[in-house]
């Protein structure tokens, strides 16, 4: 038997279905199956029964009835439960990165390293956070009253994740929602569930009431648009393309609902004359390759002032000539397949149409031999791209860098910002004052100084433009998942108060 079915047999674990309902697992009623795919060996590892709209309904009951008991909770329960949640999610670290590397092809070192410890910490920060739901100071704004911000939760969210970080978009999705004091059902990719079910059963153990996490796995015209669009939904948290964002949020103002959404991103990496060409090499080729490229922050434009452009572009083809294709369940490996064919052929259809118009250094093809069973492409690096052709203008979610020179500061600010999209961006200097202009005028949610792409619990992720609004992670995140209550005492106790003149009446 292949080893990656020993690592983790999902068929057996999830014998009773891929739905996660009031505490229990069960099939979906839609009378449509839904396979689960190795995208590294195109093998199928499940089998599941996708979630009608009946099911995302019972669902959606479910954490309504579980509500009122999860919001009354204390913080400090809230925070008790969500600290066994994070150590029940560190017990079964090897699990989760076994699971996600199987599901989504990711190597493993980068599922035990990245995926499953953030997951862990992200939990382990909200269970601190439930207890710091901080608003304005009570004091005495109007001189006769005292006034008071209470934060509390929403109601039922209803979460939309995507394929690319199953687990992570998870903790993201769920963790502050539910230590706000909220409800919520989560619709993963229904092509990637596995890991969402798995952190739901380690929420469970730890101690989470029945229907306050729940998991419908369907498709997303009839269990995500049922979820967004259910009147008993009181807000939509939705992490995507561009695209099904607009869908979304069409969709949820018809119920008037709070939306979030972190949406699509092609992130400029700005490289000034004066950088650490070393560094700058590095960086890009993490930056872009990172989850083979299926990363909405990945650096996907290299922006590089011209006397550092040549050799830039020949240290990216060297190291990205280094970078091992294989196994996702070898450690050696660094770069997986992408998430499936379908996915692979569309990287490499945006690339060959780049033919046309521009240079293709290095890559620019699927491997062959034993890897050409699975959805693998090799590192791709693009130059003499235009600024408004396809490769620079839109998200090809796949291990393609275009390199592009620029001469001027201004200039390379200004090609930065020229995209629709605003999510994130990184800026290379030893020049304080170059960086700190970069950090002010690049139009994006997250700017990295000298690196790209880490994260950490502590601090928000969302972007601005066409990439959506709100924050995932950090203490901001309650922005999105609680609201802001106003409430005014009293303090005179006089009957008849001098502002009713203007009502009826004359000054007393």
């Amino acid at each position: 038997m292949d080893q990656r079915f020993q690592r983790f047999e999902a068929a057996e674990r999830f014998a009773e279905g891929a739905q996660f309902i009031a505490g229990g697992l069960r099939s979906g009623t839609s009378g449509r199956t839904q396979d689960v795919v190795d995208p590294a060996t195109g093998e199928t590892v499940l089998r599941y029964e996708l979630a009608a709209t009946a099911d995302v309904d019972a669902a959606v009951a479910a954490a309504a009835r579980a509500f009122p008991g999860w919001a009354g909770a204390t913080p400090g329960e809230r925070s008790e439960v969500l600290h066994r949640f994070a150590a029940a999610l560190a017990e079964d670290a090897e699990e989760l990165a076994a699971a996600e590397s199987l599901n989504c092809g990711k190597p493993i070192k980068l599922s035990r390293e990245f995926d499953v410890p953030g997951s862990v910490d992200n939990a382990a920060f909200f269970a601190g956070a439930a207890r710091h739901l901080e608003g304005k100071a009570a004091g005495e704004y109007s001189g006769d009253h005292t006034s008071v911000i209470r934060r509390e939760p929403i109601g039922v969210v209803g979460s939309i994740a995507p394929w690319n970080y199953p687990l992570q978009m998870a903790a993201w999705k769920v963790l502050p929602a539910i230590a706000a004091g909220n409800t919520i059902v989560l619709k993963p990719a229904e092509i990637t569930p596995l890991t969402s079910l798995l952190f739901a059963r380690a929420a469970q153990r730890a101690g989470l009431p029945d229907g306050v996490l729940n998991i419908v796995s369907g498709a997303g015209r009839d269990a995500g648009e049922r979820l967004v669009g259910h009147p008993d939904v009181a807000m939509t948290s939705f992490t995507g393309s561009t695209a099904v964002g607009k869908r979304v949020a069409e969709i949820a103002t018809g119920t008037v609902k709070r939306i979030h959404l972190e949406l699509g991103g092609k992130a400029p990496f700005v490289v000034f004359d004066d950088a650490d060409l070393e560094a700058a090499v590095h960086g890009a080729v993490a930056g872009a390759l990172i989850n083979s490229g299926q990363d909405c922050t990945a650096a996907t434009r290299a922006y590089v002032q011209r006397p550092l452009y040549d050799a830039f572009v020949s240290g990216v083809a060297d190291l990205m000539a280094t970078v091992r294709l294989g196994d996702p369940f070898e450690e050696s490996t660094d770069l997986g397949p992408l998430i499936s064919h379908a996915q692979r052929d569309r990287v490499a259809a945006f690339v060959e149409r780049a033919r046309g118009y521009a240079t293709v250094v290095t890559g620019g093809e699927a491997p062959q031999g034993e890897l050409a069973k699975g959805a693998y492409y090799r590192p791709t690096l693009i130059t003499g791209a235009a600024q408004d052709s396809e490769v620079v203008q839109s998200e090809i979610f796949g291990p393609v860098l275009v390199v592009l020179p620029f001469d001027g500061d201004d200039e390379g600010l200004a090609l930065a910002n020229d995209t629709p999209y605003g999510l994130a961006a990184s800026a290379w200097s030893r020049d304080v004052y170059r960086t700190g202009r970069a950090t002010r005028e690049l139009n994006a949610g997250c700017v990295w100084v000298n690196d790209h792409i880490p994260i950490i619990s502590e601090m928000p992720h969302g972007g601005a433009k066409a990439s959506g609004f709100g924050k995932d992670m950090s203490a901001y995140s309650f922005e999105e998942y609680t609201q802001v209550k106003h409430v005014m005492y009293d303090n005179t106790g006089v009957a008849r108060k001098d502002w009713h003149r203007t009502i009826f009446g004359d000054r007393a």
